[in-house]
């Protein structure tokens, strides 16, 4: 007599394992947690940026309020020394106008002393507001301001507006037009970075911007 033996198959443990792989909800979360970082990183330097061009614009309306009060040429500081008498410095001379009373001042010199003094003058707000300076002088309305540039550049640059400052025939109420069309460069600026924020965040959709 032949015995047979049977044995039941489970075909749902027998047959071979399917590749496991992460739920797509998970990766979505994963990816959306990606990009509001991505966005908050964005609009925390569009918000530095914004801050920056407010602060700027602060020092030119000062910068025109120096000039307003004395302005001067073929010297950035006119200063009442220690006997009383009223003497000029010239860039390579501008610390010993540190704790003097201030009585005049030319373009470059009215924007160091608005940004807090000659020992601000390689600050960032020096150098920030005099790149606005020149573009109001040089470039076309409306075009956007070239930030940074080299420092051989950023020299020529002063060197333009010192020659503008101290060209024959120049006022006081063109060297204070000119500041406040810097201002107005500025605002131009600052509107430019409002909207490029304005349209991450609503391309951002429904991701949540993490602070």
């Amino acid at each position: 007599m032949t015995l047979e033996f049977r044995v039941q198959h489970d075909v749902a443990t027998d047959a071979d394992p399917a590749p496991r792989t992460a739920p797509r909800g998970r990766v979505r979360r994963v990816l959306e947690h990606l990009a509001a970082r991505r966005t908050a990183a964005q609009l925390r330097r569009l918000d530095a940026d914004l801050a920056e061009l407010a602060d700027l614009q602060r020092v030119l309306s000062e910068a025109r309020a120096v000039v307003d009060r004395g302005w001067i040429q073929h010297a950035w500081f006119a200063y009442v020394d220690e006997r009383g008498r009223t003497r000029t410095a010239s860039s390579a001379a501008a610390t010993e106008v540190a704790g003097r009373p201030l009585v005049g001042a030319c373009l470059v010199g009215a924007v160091v002393d608005a940004a807090g003094g000659p020992h601000a003058v390689h600050s960032q707000p020096v150098q920030r507001s005099l790149d606005l300076v020149w573009h109001a002088l040089a470039s076309a309305e409306g075009s956007p301001v070239t930030w940074c540039p080299a420092p051989d550049i950023r020299m020529g640059r002063v060197r333009d507006l010192t020659r503008w400052n101290d060209s024959a025939g120049r006022t006081a109420d063109q060297v204070s037009g000119l500041l406040l069309t810097a201002e107005r460069v500025a605002l131009r600026e600052s509107d430019r970075i409002a909207e490029r924020a304005s349209a991450l965040r609503a391309h951002s959709g429904g991701v949540p911007v993490l602070s």
